[in-house]
């Protein structure tokens, strides 16, 4: 029995020094992880006033090529100074004082140093710690430093349009565009809460975690952004925007087989971290899910895969070029006027004829075409996660007339998102699926898990066959056609189209002289890792989107290859059999 008891006291005391160790490893990592960054705030207040109006926030992060977070969004601590108007003895000489050392404005300074029935009125933000010490060195009666957050940008102009940025309105302080107003219910946080997670509840109360969602459901987001990538496009996109004095330019750079967007980029462009100072707000706009253009000549293989697929043509189907159509009392014509008599579909995508396409259309028929073109996307939105997205003006196609179906196999009299372009482009290489573009990747919560952001699979919308023969044919396109067959690349094959389509005019039909230049290409060809989508509207002093995009193109496919290590894939695609390269 004395040995029983002994067990027994040995068992209870083993388990009151485990129950010891859990609460006293759970005290330390409430104080030294999970209220770390309270208690430096606390130890800031002791050496200034403490704000009550603190900015929490999640953080946004880039992704680099071997999936190492880089900060794309985060807060920054530093001062703000604070003065107490009723208190100031001489409002000037407080100025001319603070001055030396804060950039101040004097009109504004002095306006509210006049308010001497306020209490607080805040003359500057965003000090460091060495200002912050010369503020207080001065000792002058009626100002004091605050701690302060904010939010702040490492990137500056980097994917500005992508990231968006937060910003008042009225008294609500909130993400206003892009990232941070897609995922504001998750970059948001309960001020009260801010240092709560998983351990803390679990020593604080389970039931109060269930209570407030809003704790559990905060935390950071992590991009498919690729810095490196995403800042060599930038600088293609601002070369390319300089060179031909262009309104906007924009690019994408996407995965064909699973929607991530490595990088979109648009320029002029603006600093995030100084968005204030921006003079026209409709630079904020993001083109890419919120504006819809007549897309031109890129939207021709779209129109070929689709009598590919339905079986009206083949790449040796033949038509009589002349030149020019006729149809319900409108003319419709090639780039040039011209006709090339008897050719191929292959010449239709070599040459771009607009008339091989009208053709292609009217070998469908109207219930045909539009069934191929709404199976592609091009009415909806494409469900990418960035705030704004518009549906595409189809409208056309529910028309009775041929030249409605005759103008949108070759990309005019529709308009389309870039996304929503790219979405569709995107199947001819993939094997024929329609994916989702999305910039999230994951979700780190406050509480300690993280969570995979799912989006829809992508679903078959041509056969996998048409997807290989278009691809063959745009390979073709590039090693034949493209600047006379220059730009082949004797390793790697590149599937590519231009596109070139006048812009509207608002008194009806189209400027003369005005142009938007698109430009898609995929590669390796047969088992796409990229999309690359150029744009540039109105470009001056030039006709043809091959004579702006080509080269900026084919630029950023050498810095893919090499920085992706990309291995070569010329003689493979005719030896491995389809279901390997799809």
């Amino acid at each position: 029995m004395l040995q029983k008891n002994s067990v027994i006291r040995a068992r209870v005391l083993s388990l009151m020094i485990l129950i010891f160790a859990v609460v006293i490893i759970g005290r330390l990592y409430s104080l030294q992880i999970v209220n770390g960054a309270n208690y430096l705030d606390r130890a800031n207040d002791q050496y200034s006033v403490p704000s009550g109006d603190k900015l929490s926030r999640g953080s946004i992060y880039f992704q680099d090529k071997n999936g190492y977070p880089i900060s794309a969004a985060t807060l920054k601590t530093g001062f703000r100074l604070v003065i107490q108007p009723v208190k100031i003895i001489d409002d000037e000489i407080a100025y001319s004082e603070l001055s030396k050392v804060v950039k101040l404005d004097r009109e504004d300074f002095l306006y509210r140093a006049s308010k001497k029935d306020d209490p607080h009125e805040v003359v500057a933000h965003k000090l460091d710690e060495d200002t912050a010490d010369k503020v207080l060195a001065l000792g002058i009666a009626g100002t004091k430093v605050e701690s302060e957050r904010w939010r702040f940008y490492p990137g500056r102009a980097i994917a500005s349009h992508t990231l968006g940025f937060i910003a008042y309105k009225g008294d609500d302080l909130a993400g206003r565009y892009g990232l941070e107003r897609q995922y504001e219910n998750i970059l948001a946080k309960n001020q009260k809460e801010l240092y709560k997670n998983f351990f803390v509840e679990i020593f604080s109360g389970i039931a109060e975690s269930i209570e407030n969602r809003s704790i559990a459901r905060s935390g950071d987001i992590y991009t498919t952004i690729e810095p490196s990538v995403q800042a060599y496009l930038e600088g293609i996109l601002a070369d390319v925007n300089s060179k031909w004095s262009s309104k906007k330019t924009l690019g994408i750079i996407i995965n064909p087989q699973n929607g991530e967007i490595y990088a979109m980029g648009l320029t002029p462009s603006f600093d995030l971290n100084n968005f204030s100072e921006v003079a026209n707000n409709s630079v904020f706009d993001n083109p890419f899910v919120e504006r819809v253009y007549e897309m031109g000549s890129i939207i021709k293989p779209l129109t070929m895969a689709a009598g590919l697929d339905a079986g009206v043509v083949t790449a040796e189907t033949t038509y009589d070029d002349k030149g020019f159509l006729v149809m319900d009392s409108a003319r419709i014509s090639n780039y040039d006027g011209k006709g090339r008599g008897i050719v191929n579909m292959q010449e239709v995508l070599n040459q771009s004829l607009n008339t091989g396409v009208s053709f292609v259309a009217s070998k469908l028929g109207h219930e045909n075409f539009k069934k191929y073109f709404y199976g592609f996307g091009l009415g909806k939105k494409t469900g990418i996660d960035l705030p704004g997205e518009v549906e595409g003006l189809i409208s056309n196609l529910e028309s009775t007339r041929d030249i409605e179906y005759a103008t949108a196999s070759f990309g005019q009299g529709i308009a389309i998102s870039p996304i929503m372009t790219v979405r569709a482009l995107s199947a001819l290489g993939n094997g024929g699926k329609l994916i989702t573009p999305h910039l999230g990747s994951k979700i780190e919560y406050d509480i300690g898990f993280s969570k995979e952001i799912e989006f829809p699979e992508p679903f078959q919308v041509i056969k996998p066959e048409t997807s290989e023969e278009i691809t063959r044919m745009l390979v073709r396109v590039v090693d034949e056609a493209l600047l006379g067959g220059t730009v082949k690349m004797d390793n790697y094959s590149i599937a590519a189209k231009t596109g070139t389509a006048q812009i509207p005019s608002p008194n009806g039909g189209y400027y003369d002289d005005r142009y938007l230049h698109s430009f898609f290409g995929y590669f390796p060809a047969y088992n796409p890792k990229f999309l690359v989508f150029l744009m540039t509207i109105e470009p001056v002093g030039v006709r043809y989107a091959s004579e702006t995009l080509t080269l900026p193109f084919i630029d950023i496919t050498k810095f893919l290859i090499n920085y992706y290590e990309i291995p070569p894939d010329r003689g493979m695609s005719s030896s491995k059999p389809l279901k390997e390269r799809l």
